[in-house]
């Protein structure tokens, strides 16, 4: 029997007003119902609100690092049900088991770094030129906040989110992605395990024009924090500020990686499924553009074939699986359009480019890692994101040129250069238009306790993670005190 989940509101689980339920499918196997969800209204939204708005004053007032005890805890929830939750995001998200067990690991690490910013949630004072003056400043929370996760880390993300919100002492209204429903009820289940107060944390599940557009519009939202596409991430982000809150957005990237001549192409090779064919491609800071030197372009793109040859597809909980399906059938079209779109505008189609039904794949949404070579700038799969196992390879006749194509792109979020040219990866990181890049190392590489965030049209907003993870979610008061009136 398919279980129906509720509303997480004011400590209670609850039916939407709505009566009505969506459903979270096995994407592996489409025929696999994993669960009923609430379709909320925007009434269920401002009961959320009104449920944060009373919990916050008591919350507030909260010593921080007993707030920050929550994350303790909650760290040892995480270990001890570390199986159990790769085990849900394998069968909601489609990932392998390994990646999944990935997303939890990456999530324990998290909290050690966040539980920690408990006692770093400092000001500063600062000298006077009134010798009579005391003059200090406090950093204080928000108020009520939204924050809305992708699925494509629906675990990682949407703690990444969460936590550092409610150390800053703000209570949450969390939206999470709609096919990866079930993985955000074992969220807001281990926070309560955590100790975390009624009317802290809440949760509606239901569709972005619907949940999200109050969160847009709900003036007793102060902030809105939302990782997604760049399209939605902006729009809302115009609702947000027009109305006088804060947001901060983590959206789309095109992602270059530019390989020199001097690199290790076997190693390239290697890192380029890393960051561009594993998980589907269904990472923002995955490489989508790969920008090599036209001498060794041929070489490397037969390395790269012979890579995406081995990647194994089929069900994430099959040993020795690399992939699973994509997220849902929208994504798996957006894929083919952009493949055919690809094709029909010249590239070339090294590998891939297909759906996979054979050996038992027919029942989910399986798709090869695909590599197309002659792309150039004008090209559809050089400009737009797919967030799909799909790597252009773009021919240079210089590292100059590599620099300017890579920089020719509305997004900023990730970058790579391979090379041994010191000279050259110091010149790269100074020039590249990227909030986070990397030098012989995957586009997606990265670590909690450092700061995440991109330019250009993949960012809005002060950066997540590591020493700037509260930035977002406090406002500083700046005090002045003459103890000698």
């Amino acid at each position: 029997m398919v279980t129906t989940y509720q509303n997480y509101i004011n400590g209670k689980w609850i039916n939407s007003e709505s009566g009505e339920t969506y459903t979270s499918i096995n994407p592996a196997n489409t025929e696999e119902v994993l669960g009923y969800f609430q379709s909320s209204t925007v009434e269920d939204v401002k009961k959320a609100i009104d449920a944060a708005s009373e919990a916050f004053p008591a919350w507030s007032k909260t010593a921080v690092p007993v707030r920050g005890d929550i994350l303790f805890r909650l760290m040892q929830e995480l270990e001890q049900e570390r199986e159990v939750l790769a085990e849900i995001i394998t069968k909601e998200v489609g990932k392998s088991l390994r990646e999944a067990r990935g997303e939890v690991e990456k999530t324990i690490q998290a909290m050690k770094q966040f539980s920690g910013e408990a006692t770093r949630l400092t000001g500063e004072t600062i000298p006077s030129y009134d010798p009579n003056i005391f003059g200090y400043t406090v950093r204080e929370p928000l108020g009520v906040v939204g924050v809305i996760a992708p699925y494509n880390f629906p675990l990682g993300i949407g703690i990444w989110k969460i936590a550092p919100a409610i150390v800053a002492g703000n209570t949450v209204v969390f939206k999470p992605a709609s096919n990866t429903s079930l993985i955000s009820i074992k969220i807001m289940e281990l926070f309560e395990k955590s100790g975390v107060p009624e009317g802290v944390l809440n949760m509606v599940t239901g569709s972005g024009s619907v949940v999200g557009r109050e969160f847009g519009e709900n003036p007793h939202l102060k902030a809105v924090s939302f990782t997604g596409s760049s399209d939605v991430g902006i729009a809302l982000g115009k609702a947000v500020t027009a109305r006088g809150g804060k947001m901060q957005a983590e959206m789309g990237g095109k992602n270059p990686s530019i390989v020199l001549e001097d690199a290790d192409l076997d190693k390239v090779a290697e890192s380029l499924v890393l960051s561009g064919f594993l998980d589907n491609g269904q990472r923002c800071t995955g490489t989508s553009r790969l920008i090599v030197l036209r001498s060794i372009a041929e070489e490397l793109t037969e390395k790269l074939v012979e890579k995406a040859r081995q990647v194994v597809v089929g069900n994430g909980f099959d040993e020795g699986v690399d992939n699973g399906p994509v997220i849902d059938e929208s994504q798996l079209n957006v894929y083919l359009h952009y493949v055919n779109t690809a094709i029909e505008e010249g590239a070339k189609l090294e590998f891939g480019g297909k759906r996979l039904t054979e050996n038992g794949l027919d029942k989910g949404y399986f798709v090869a890692p695909t590599v197309f070579s002659h792309v150039t700038e004008e090209m559809t799969i050089a400009k737009e994101e797919i967030f799909g196992p799909v790597i252009a390879v773009m021919e240079v006749d210089s590292y100059e040129e590599a620099i300017r194509v890579a920089n020719n792109t509305e997004f900023g979020l990730s970058s790579s250069i391979y090379t041994k040219d010191l000279q050259k990866a110091f010149d790269f990181v100074r020039r590249i238009e990227s909030g986070v890049t990397h030098v012989n190392v995957p586009s997606n590489y990265f670590e909690n306790q450092y700061p995440f965030g991109g330019k250009k049209t993949s960012s809005i907003g002060p950066r997540e993670q590591g020493s700037t993870a509260l930035d977002f979610w406090t406002d500083y008061k700046t005090v002045y005190i003459n103890p000698n009136y």
